[in-house]
């Protein structure tokens, strides 16, 4: 992988690939300029084919800043969340829907019309790749707008495609998962593959992924039969358990495998990476990592709740105590994952060198750039101060990790058959949980007398599996993705998603600096943002992005005229 990412990174950095730049925003699939392209002299070897697959690549999904929940119950930024703050408007042009917001879209359709023109026994190898990426790139319009117009072939300025009508969802997304069901048919095997390559376990990965979001999509949303798409998402799940390629990382210790996980130098032999970002040092580095000491943003009281105790059960049914009035009682004899995931008193952020003394977290510094909830987050961070270094950390990111297929096979499984047989559960969440020692969940867990309101019954068993979900894949910015699936907005106006530690007198007191200005609620609760004193509400529009009023004003009058999403007429 480390070699893939280089070679590809140096392509584009290199200019190699050809300039597609698009023409002024006039439809929103433009043709290619005539002067930019040229069939003539492309398309003629294997390797034009394999040079303008690599164009993609750098649009694969990554996370390696890990507050990448922000817009979410998860976490609390110290500027308002435009969208859920309710500021955001309906833009007049852009908004996700320009010109070069289309561009990965015509570049697939480019290369589909003309790749079969070239001699070659692996073209369908790099076919599949380009649907791979289409697929990616229409899943992205859909969960950003819903209905988008659907267009496969390639244009000029003639068709009226140009101006096409926006098509529903669930025919865009039929063509997704048709596209996703071809590449994982036509790609290669893991191993089999040139280096660095999508290969047939990436396509399930992502199939995995996208068809679970789908078909509970269409089943909260009531928009049709979500069986054939839950169960599209669990076949490509089983497809990677039942080969046995992948695991879970682990070393066996408990209080350390989860955070080493998001720290790591070399995802290459990591057993739970599917696919992963890599980096070079004086190659190719990032900066994500030093951000983690200043990026203004906390946990929110609502996620640091949803941590189980060590005996597997919620406050509202442990044996442990449940004190929260400083933050090294409140981490105590919580999921492992708690502390591995917000630092706690005692936490080593700065490993010793012969030049650096070592530091220990003591108390969290609120009102600093740090933590804006007294929560601070160290997922992804690194102890070592090498990696500290403004933008020159070489730690890996992952792209897809087999964590989180296995959430996706507990949760599809769930909603086909409404239960989990306690097998299905030792093979996906309970793996999770032996990670890091906790208890195994069953079938029969009780109900949590605490339960966040979802705004409709979820049993007990779909609780868990959600709760493990969020506590799993906390940061990776799956969280708001999770809750539009779900039609869960009422979870965003719990009133701890706009509440940090508590912070009361006797606490107040242990500081050496001047919190006075640290606001609290009548509970002691650190008020991160007064725009959310009292919660936020949920508006039902935020389920879909406006369309911006140019697209509008460009389709009035044509077949199919464009509507604006509703509620934001």
């Amino acid at each position: 992988m480390k070699y893939n990412h280089k070679y590809l990174n140096i392509l584009l950095a290199s200019g190699l690939f050809f300039s597609l730049n698009s023409c002024k925003d006039d439809g929103f699939l433009d043709r290619y300029p005539k002067n930019e392209f040229s069939e003539v002299t492309y398309f003629k070897s294997e390797n034009d084919l394999k040079l303008f697959a690599n164009l993609f690549y750098n649009n694969l999904p990554f996370v390696n800043n890990y507050s990448a929940d922000n817009n979410s119950d998860n976490m609390l930024p110290a500027t308002s969340d435009a969208l859920l703050g309710g500021t955001v408007s309906v833009p007049s042009a852009g908004g996700g829907w320009a010109t070069d917001d289309w561009l990965p879209i015509r570049r697939c359709n480019y290369f589909l019309k003309r790749y079969e023109q070239v001699q070659s026994t692996n073209k369908e190898r790099y076919a599949a790749e380009v649907r791979f990426f289409r697929a990616l790139f229409y899943w992205q319009k859909v969960t950003a707008f819903g209905d988008v117009p659907l267009v496969l072939s390639d244009l000029d300025e003639t068709s009226p495609e140009l101006y096409g009508p926006r098509v529903k969802r669930n025919e865009v997304m039929d063509q997704v998962l048709l596209d996703l069901t071809y590449a994982a048919s036509n790609l290669p095997e893991k191993g089999s593959e040139e280096t660095g390559r999508l290969n047939k376990d990436i396509a399930n990965a992502l199939l995995s992924r996208i068809a679970l979001w789908e078909g509970t999509f269409r089943k909260y949303h009531g928009l049709g039969d979500p069986l054939p798409v839950l169960q599209a998402s669990l076949t490509a799940s089983e497809a990677l358990i039942n080969g046995g390629k992948y695991r879970l990382y682990t070393t066996g210790n408990v209080d350390k495998d989860y955070q080493d996980l998001f720290t790591q130098t070399d995802l290459k032999s990591n057993p739970e990476s599917i696919m992963h970002w890599a980096y070079i040092i004086g190659t190719l580095t990032q900066g994500y990592t030093r951000t983690a000491n200043e990026n203004n943003t906390g946990v929110s009281k609502d996620l640091m709740e949803a941590y189980l105790y060590k005996d597997g059960k919620p406050s509202g049914l442990t044996s442990f105590p449940t004190d929260d009035s400083e933050p090294a009682k409140e981490a105590e004899n919580r999921d492992p994952r708690y502390k591995q995931t917000v630092a706690s008193p005692g936490f080593i952020y700065r490993i010793g060198t012969s030049t650096v003394a070592p530091l220990a977290y003591g108390l969290p510094l609120i009102g600093t750039s740090q933590t804006s909830s007294g929560y601070w987050l160290i997922k992804g961070r690194s102890s070592d101060p090498v990696q500290e270094i403004a933008n020159q950390s070489d730690i890996d990111a992952f792209i897809f990790r087999y964590a989180e297929v296995l959430l996706n096979y507990a949760e599809a499984k769930y909603e086909i058959n409404k239960t989990l047989s306690q097998t299905d559960l030792d093979k996906s969440i309970n793996l999770l949980r032996d990670r890091v020692g906790m208890p195994h969940l069953t079938a029969m867990v009780s109900a949590d007398p605490r339960a966040v309101d979802y705004g409709y019954v979820v049993t007990p068993l779909l609780y868990e599996i959600r709760r493990e979900r969020r506590i799993e894949l906390m940061g990776e910015g799956f969280r708001l993705n999770d809750i539009k699936r779900w039609k869960a907005g009422k979870l965003i106006e719990g009133i701890k998603t706009v509440r940090g530690m508590k912070l009361d007198a006797d606490l107040r007191k242990k500081y050496s600096y001047d919190v006075s200005k640290i606001a609290t609620d009548n509970n002691a609760l650190i008020i991160v943002n007064t725009n959310y004193s009292n919660g936020r509400k949920w508006n039902d529009k935020y389920y879909f992005n406006p369309i911006p009023l140019n697209q509008i004003s460009l389709t009035a009058g044509k077949p199919g005229a464009y509507v604006q999403n509703p509620g934001w007429e």
